[in-house]
């Protein structure tokens, strides 16, 4: 079973995306609500795959993606981001993610995502 973390400042929002991911074949790990949580989390928990808000207080999502691609180069991590922000998108990429979903989403991107992004 893949290893999943959830990184967003919004509770509702972690707890969607759990309850979307209930039925697959993924576990959740651990979830942040903040950038500076999700760097310590990566480190300890080294999930397969990461869903990342951009917009966070104490650290940006565009700030951990960096840390953590640092630290593990291999790390597949999702942007997650409002309408918008296409130009911190565009940054998230070029720093390293895998791709992004733009909220709101459905549950079935979600899943089709994160297949993607592990290759199953």
């Amino acid at each position: 079973m893949k290893k999943l973390l959830i990184v967003d400042d919004a509770a509702f929002m972690r707890v969607s995306i759990r309850n979307m991911l209930q039925n697959q074949d993924v576990e959740i790990v651990g979830e942040a609500a903040n950038g500076l949580i999700a760097v310590s989390m990566y480190k300890e928990l080294r999930p397969d795959v990461v869903t990342m808000d951009i917009t966070m207080p104490e650290m940006s999502g565009i700030e951990a993606l960096k840390l953590i691609k640092a630290f593990d180069p291999q790390a597949k991590i999702i942007m997650v981001s409002s309408m918008g922000q296409e130009g911190m998108v565009k940054q998230a990429i070029i720093s390293g993610a895998k791709t992004f979903i733009v909220k709101p989403f459905k549950e079935e991107l979600l899943h089709k995502t994160i297949s993607k992004v592990l290759g199953v």
